[in-house]
């Protein structure tokens, strides 16, 4: 083709080409210049023409959906650009050697050129040059043709005026003439091959218009496609092509539409299925499995193979890149002292200068692209391996055995996935660092060597001092963070305690002392912290002192072997100097990062190694391969199998299918142990445990996940109307759904926080009975509900739908067991007694005990006129199961209900539990304000900015020096002699480092004091907020920000917003340090800063969204997993394992997703910022290169190379640094959430403190006393006034949701009175203190609670009273003998949530607190619900004994238990209906309290046995 071309021209060759008007660049600039300006005249009048004849617009915008098209604005831009660059060069060029005519066609035909392709560039992009079928309009179609064959033409005569050699022609002309001709051959192809594609479609549709998603799976189709569907489609990074594989364009759709508006997760794509853990973790657990046999035999070391392996191709490739990378970034530094030569005039050949800039200029792209892509890679990978670990900790968590349990409470188990996985997964990006830093130094020295023969052996040496200076602190450092973990594991244990039992300790008034122990907790941490802090910034001083330290030891050793000093070899080693910063100063950070990942690897190996439930307890037998459902022979089974004594002894037991087993015994006597058997819950010693059929279980006190009341029932299977609504009936739970506005669809709050106790039991009886299972476990279910509600489920249930299934259940209620098949009486770990009811009676010494104390409960009632009670209990019988309203709680009917009708769009507002609320847009100044002035208000902040300011000062000052000081060449004379040189440099360098030192314990001091601060009033805040936010905020939310984002404040936050403000410093510098030696780079600096700007504005909205997306994702995780922990044995008793691993890994996947993306579009960002800061340095050296030699200083240009070969890194570094701190800051912003939270009404009030001796009568006046649980929703208490005098025994009673616990709440103030008050011995208790008023009073609260801990401090937490008094309460409350027995006594451990100990057990520990604190009132919430009839008798007793003359308020469900107060109120939907001594109301026949005591004794004499025969 060339040749042809040439042959053609060879007759204008003879001529001379001079004279050849057509072939003068006079003539080829005036005629691009022309066309050029045509094009434009042309665009401005049909501009004009379609604002005179405006039409309306059909609004059917032309969707492009062509990547070619994409290719032609970008084309239509670059040109633009180029032009202008070209545009500024020429000029600055002939600046000094004066203008012809043709430089100033050139000049014109370039500024043309730049506005006339910005011109086309708008239009592209507007769509004003499509016409029908084609891309282009026909006019735009021929002036394209013109312009590629003037561009041609042009390309052509250059080519010829080079072969003949006739004429010297200018560089740049050549180059422009090329890229004109691209452009064009591109403009052409595109108007004339390519059809409009969503035109054809448009004729194809008939002109209906259809957003084509199934389309081309192009950009275009992608961000369509995208804001339809983005949560549904796979991430566009697992098709992209490999050009937007290399510039990340494929998560251009995503922050486009985060521009648009505010993402949410349906808007993030999917992960491929490598990247996803659904996909990877089968691969990877068979590994692990293949490598350690089990995964129990689990070492570290296997586990990192498997971590690996998982991931070897990714990290090979990385490997790959990291090499590139780490040779690019040394191309520079070797090649400034030949540049300072070039500067010098000592030209080795021609175009020297060229050549210097085109390497200079490739190096910078090789390095900027192999960078971003294994940063981005090995963020992947992280990505993967936290996500694997995540999962195999879940599902170790529930296969874990109760021993290995108790080892490990739920807060540390859930510190392995939040804080050692995390860890892990972010050690990826450290995993290349340690052979690269021997890779550095090696090439470091080769450079130096080269420059500076054996002076780079004192290099060297200083290196490695320096390296070794940080072994001690590294290990310092590793240890101090272990102690963190394990004093912040510690804290967070308490603190998810404290929040579980929030209640309790308000109702106590034990809040603030609680607070205290937190403190007190944090108080060891923040010795730990400071310790690490500390060290850390000893570190920082080394690590920033390392390259002025290795200078000085290099020059001085120089001075002393009399090596000349050269200005160019001197800013080579110095540039060297700067590289090798980087893995010295990343050193510590990795050594550290291995220290604390190896921390957390052993970590979570050794969970992983924790025993498993063991597979043998139970033998399970095929279905109906048997006709016995449950058999033990011989067995002995124990919790703890060191003890000498089995929890459970020479147990042997028959059940067949279809029988009805009950369990009972006293308090403590292992008929819970007996049941967790059964599900192989307890480890066995000796003897046959056979299980034929599928099994359901209830457990005594509920488990309930949160979610949807539907889905709680369903419990992962089928939905079948037909035994839902049956199930539903026969738990009597359609009245209290009908009640919820949202009925079955109302979304529970965490542990089932916004039912009643009752609610929660039914809904889990309701669970069971769905399953459908052969046999049932019930462990005491009925002790929550109300007695006719428990009459109820027995009947339906039990006897009802369960009439053909095995059924082995605990209870309390004697009149439940003659409907049993068999009955086995527990005592101290054996069955004493088995058989039928009659049986029993007649034999059984301990059975007759528990009927006995039933029996004698009873006989209270037997004052009553026999015949009238037989008469009203024959009318009774009739209906007693039929009619009454079923169980419901009103306070949560009223807590969700809403005015009118709900669509589904404001369906969630009226739930009790919101989503997680995060803030949107931008985070506001505030945040960072308050984060920076905090500590010491922000007194420290000017003088750690002036540290840095000196310290970047300094350091210009000393490389200037030496730029300065030394000769440019050997043969000339040095300006000052060698030892000014050096002591000049060294009291700078000592200047320098000394700022370091000041900066960093600065800044340690700040951070520090604020991470301390925010956390003290944070902390605060909560435990002085109201129930209702405990009630509406799981603790997952609480405990998120206590320890994550409390975590970020105390190690990352504050030195991120530092470390942004010291690389703002650096980044002025070293603009400073440039434009000092060619002032003109600001002519490119300021365009691409604000193109950066602009990136980087473009940019933060998605990024800032996809970070909070990943803080409201994590949430879930965590709370699955704390909800699997806790009902673990009920998830394994339902074989629901696997669905519960699923759930998990959907969920680790959704917060991967955006973690993934952040890491894609951070990269998107900086590869496009290093592509334009590289752009700048490159102009900065062309036009070095071409101004005059002399006419600049070659040390100062040379240093501006030196200072400007850094740019690129630390323009991403800082953009980098600003994104991260934006999404740490978030961290701040949460907490800061927390320190507003509305609180409680004060403690004390000084001025209206009551007399110490108060209440001294107990008398409570309730006058007129209307309450609500929120101002917008309905009256629950509609007007109360009523008076329990001094001294008197008052049963409050009503059906479930009347209104009793509402009342006592408002006795305690746990809710104000929205009207009328409560006076106690004439004292208003709403004038007075929280603390006084809780304090004074006294509750049994319906759930008994433990705290972690000891006997005594469970008892005595405030440490009031004495040993004598404590052991007195103890034996009062009958539990002074179970204590003894114990080794430690008062000191004997409970483990959380009071596990190691019985519910009956636990309240009676309630019941000696009381004891403890003898209050003139005393509120009994339910408080005998979970004992048995013998215990709650003894429980009375003591009371009647202890608080003869305290006013004592009881709200029961045992009828007997009010029988014997003095008065008895009865509520009916939050009004008084009766109010009288319960001797008088059940005289009068008629009063619905004698109704209830009816009902009550009808229950108990009609033993359930006679629905056998049905």
């Amino acid at each position: 083709m060339l040749t042809i071309m040439l042959s053609l021209f060879s007759p204008f060759s003879r001529i001379h080409i001079s004279n050849d008007v057509l072939l003068t660049p006079v003539f080829l600039h005036g005629l691009s210049a022309f066309l050029h300006l045509l094009l434009l005249v042309a665009v401005s009048l049909s501009w004009v023409w379609n604002k005179l004849t405006t039409r309306v617009s059909d609004g059917s915008k032309e969707k492009h959906d062509n990547t070619l098209f994409k290719t032609t604005v970008f084309c239509s831009l670059a040109a633009s650009v180029f032009s202008f660059l070209l545009c500024l060069f020429n000029y600055f060029y002939w600046y000094s050697s004066g203008w012809s005519e043709e430089k100033l066609v050139t000049l014109l035909d370039l500024a043309l050129k730049t506005v006339a392709w910005g011109v086309i560039c708008v239009c592209l992009h507007k769509g004003s040059f499509s016409s029908g079928e084609r891309r282009f309009s026909f006019l735009f179609q021929a002036w394209c043709v013109f312009y590629l064959i003037a561009s041609c033409y042009g390309f052509v005569v250059d080519i010829v005026v080079i072969s003949e050699r006739r004429v010297a022609l200018p560089t740049q002309y050549l180059v422009s003439d090329v890229v004109s001709t691209c452009v064009g051959l591109i403009f052409c192809y595109v108007g004339y091959f390519v059809k409009n594609k969503g035109h054809v479609r448009e004729k194809e549709n008939n002109g209906i218009q259809e957003p084509l998603l199934n389309g081309s799976t192009n950009d275009g189709d992608a961000l369509i496609s995208e804001e339809t569907k983005g949560g549904d489609t796979v991430t566009p990074f697992a098709y992209a092509g490999i050009l937007s594989l290399l510039t990340f364009s494929w998560v251009g759709p995503l922050i486009a539409v985060g521009n648009k508006k505010t993402l949410d997760l349906e808007d993030v794509p999917q992960l491929e299925s490598a990247d996803s853990v659904v996909g990877a973790f089968p691969s990877f657990r068979g590994k692990l499995e293949a490598d350690s046999g089990t995964i129990n035999s689990v070492t570290t070391l296997k586990l990192v193979k498997s971590l690996l392996m998982s991931a070897w191709k990714e990290i090979l490739f990385t490997a790959f890149l990291a090499l590139l990378n780490t040779l690019a970034s040394y191309v520079g530094p070797y090649l400034i002292d030949g540049f300072v030569q070039y500067l010098d005039g000592q030209r080795l050949y021609e175009n020297q200068g060229y050549v210097l800039v085109s390497a200079f200029f490739f190096a910078k792209l090789v390095e900027c692209l192999t960078q971003r892509h294994w940063f981005f890679r090995l963020q992947q990978v992280g990505l993967r391996i936290r996500a694997l670990l995540v999962t195999m900790i879940y599902n170790k968590a529930l296969t874990l055995s109760c021993q290995s349990k108790q080892g490990h409470t739920s807060g540390e188990i859930i510190n392995f996935m939040t804080v050692d996985a995390e860890r892990v997964g972010v050690f990826s990006w450290y995993m290349h660092d340690l052979w690269m830093v021997a890779l550095q130094v090696t090439l470091a020295l080769l450079i130096l060597y080269k420059n500076l023969g054996l002076a780079s052996i004192a290099a060297f040496v200083a290196t490695i001092v320096v390296m070794l200076a940080n072994v001690p602190l590294g290990s310092l450092q590793e240890k101090y963070q272990k102690k963190l973990m394990e004093s912040k594991d510690t804290r967070m244990k308490t603190t998810s305690e404290i929040l579980r039992n929030m209640k309790i300790l308000k109702l106590q008034g034990w809040e603030m002392k609680f607070l205290s122990k937190i403190t007190e907790l944090r108080k060891t941490e923040q010795a730990w912290l400071k310790k690490f802090v500390y060290t850390a910034a000893m570190t920082t001083f080394v690590f920033w002192g390392a390259p002025t330290f290795v200078s000085v030891v290099t020059f001085g050793t120089c001075m002393l072997v009399g090596i000349p000093l050269e200005t160019g070899k001197i800013l080579s080693a110095l540039a060297t100097f700067r590289i090798l910063q980087e893995p010295i100063y990343s050193l510590p950070d990795t050594i550290s990062m291995i220290a604390q990942t190896k921390v957390s690897l052993d970590r979570i190996a050794s969970f992983l190694r924790l025993d498993d439930l063991p597979s043998d307890v139970v033998e399970k037998l095929p279905r109906g391969s048997s006709d016995t459902a449950i058999e033990v022979v011989d067995g002995n089974f124990s919790w703890e199998l060191s003890s000498p004594n089995p929890t459970l002894q020479n147990i042997n037991l028959k059940v067949f299918h279809g029988m009805r087993v009950a369990v009972c015994g006293t308090v403590g006597s292992g008929k819970s142990t007996l049941l967790s058997c059964v599900l192989g819950e307890v480890p066995k010693i000796s003897g046959l445990l056979k299980l034929c059929g599928t099994k359901a279980y209830v457990t005594q006190s509920p488990w309930i996940q949160s979610g949807k009341i539907e889905e709680n029932i369903l419990f992962g299977k089928q939905m079948d109307r037909e035994k839902y609504e049956k199930v539903l009936e026969a738990c009597s739970l359609k009245k209290d759904l009908e009640i919820l506005s949202f009925g079955d669809q109302t979304i529970i709050g965490e542990r089932g926080i916004n039912l009643s106790g009752g609610q929660k039991q039914r809904i889990q009886i309701a669970r069971a009975l769905y399953q459908d299972a052969d046999i049932y476990l019930f462990d005491d279910p009925f002790s929550a509900v109300d007695a006719h509600t428990g009459s109820h489920l027995f009947k339906e249930c039990l006897l009802g739908l369960l009439s053909s299934k095995t059924v082995v259940y605990v209870t309390h209620q004697v009149e439940f067991l003659p409907a049993a098949d068999l009955i086995l009486v527990m005592k101290d770990g054996k069955i004493t007694q088995s058989g039928k009811y009659a049986d029993l009676l007649e034999s059984g010494a301990d059975f007759m005990e528990l009927v006995g104390a039933h029996k004698k409960a009873l006989s209270t009632l037997d004052s009553l006129d026999g015949s009238t009670m037989s008469n009203e209990i024959s009318t009774l019988e009739h209906d007693v199961n039929v009619s009454g309203p079923q169980g419901f709680k009103e306070e949560e009917a009223i807590e969700d209900e809403q005015n009118g009708k709900t669509d589904n769009k404001s369906e969630r507002n009226g739930q009790l539990v919101q989503e997680e609320e995060r803030e949107k847009g931008r985070v506001g100044f505030s945040v960072y304000w308050k984060c920076i002035t905090t500590a010491y208000g922000g007194a420290l902040v000017p003088f750690i900015l002036l540290a840095q300011i000196l310290f970047q000062a300094l350091q210009i000052g000393s490389n200037y020096w030496m730029a300065w000081a030394t000769p440019i060449s050997t043969d000339v004379e040095p300006p000052v002699n060698g030892t000014t040189l050096i002591v000049v440099y060294v009291s700078l360098a000592i200047g320098s480092s000394l700022c370091i030192l000041a900066r960093a314990m600065l800044l340690v001091t700040a951070g520090y004091k604020t991470a301390t601060i925010l956390f003290n009033k944070m902390h605060f805040c909560i435990f002085r907020a109201p129930m209702s936010f405990f009630d509406s905020t799981p603790s997952g939310r609480i405990l998120n920000r206590a320890s994550t984002d409390q975590s970020a404040l105390d190690t990352d936050i504050p030195y991120q917003i530092a470390s942004f403000a010291f690389i703002m410093i650096q980044l002025f510098a070293i603009i400073a340090v440039m434009s000092q030696a060619a002032w003109q780079v600001f002519v490119v600096f300021i365009p691409v800063i604000i193109v950066s700007i602009w990136y980087q504005q473009y940019y933060i909205p998605s990024a800032r969204e996809l970070s909070r997306l990943v803080g409201v994702c994590k949430a879930p995780i965590i709370q699955h997993f704390s909800e699997t922990i806790s009902g673990a044995s009920t998830i394994r008793s339902f074989d629901q394992q696997s669905r519960f691993q699923e759930t998990n890994m959907k969920l680790t996947d959704g917060y991967s997703r955006p973690k993934f993306n952040i890491a894609g579009a951070m990269e998107w960002l900086c590869f496009r910022l290093d592509m334009l800061s590289s752009i700048t340095f490159a102009f900065s050296l062309i036009f070095l290169i071409s101004i005059p030699p002399g006419f600049i200083d070659p040390g100062l240009a040379g240093l501006a190379v030196t200072y400007g070969l850094n740019l690129n890194m630390i323009q991403a570094w800082m953009i980098w640094n600003l994104c991260n701190m934006e999404n740490k800051i978030i961290s701040v912003e949460r907490i800061l959430q927390y320190t507003c939270i509305p609180s409680e009404p004060p403690l004390v009030v000084d001025e209206n403190r009551p007399d110490p001796s108060w209440p001294s009568i107990g008398e409570v006046d309730i006058q007129d006393l209307q309450v609500r649980y929120a101002p917008h929703l309905p009256l629950v208490l509609c007007g109360l006034t009523c008076k329990f005098h001094g001294g008197l025994k008052t049963g409050i009673v009503g059906r479930t949701g009347s209104g009793k616990s509402t009342l006592i709440q408002t006795l305690f103030r746990i809710i104000e009175p929205a009207v009328g008050k409560v006076m106690i011995d004439n004292i208003n208790i709403s004038s007075i203190g929280l603390h006084d008023l809780r304090s004074r009073l006294s509750i049994i609260p319906q759930d008994p609670t433990m705290f972690e801990g000891t006997i005594r401090n469970n008892l005595d937490p405030l440490e009031e009273y004495t040993d004598e008094q404590i052991w007195e309460a103890l034996d009062k409350c009958q539990l002074g003998d179970e204590v003894r027995k114990k080794e430690g006594k008062l000191d004997s451990k409970v483990s959380e949530n009071g596990e190691n100990w019985s519910m009956g057990q636990r309240q009676l520990v309630c019941l000696g607190r009381v004891l403890l604190k003898k209050s003139k009132v005393l509120v009994l919430d339910e408080a005998t619900a979970s004992v048995d009839t013998a215990t709650d008798n003894l429980i009375q007793q003591t009371l009647r004994q202890h608080f003869t003359d305290s006013t004592v308020i009881t709200i029961a469900h045992r009828i007997t238990s009010v029988l014997d107060s003095d008065m008895v109120l009865l509520l009916s939907q939050g009004l008084i209906e009766e109010y009288d001594s319960p001797k008088r109301l059940l005289e009068n026949k008629s009063s619905s309290f004698a109704q209830l005591v009816a009902e009550y004794t009808v229950r108990s004499n009609s033993s359930f046995g006679i629905s056998d025969g049905h």
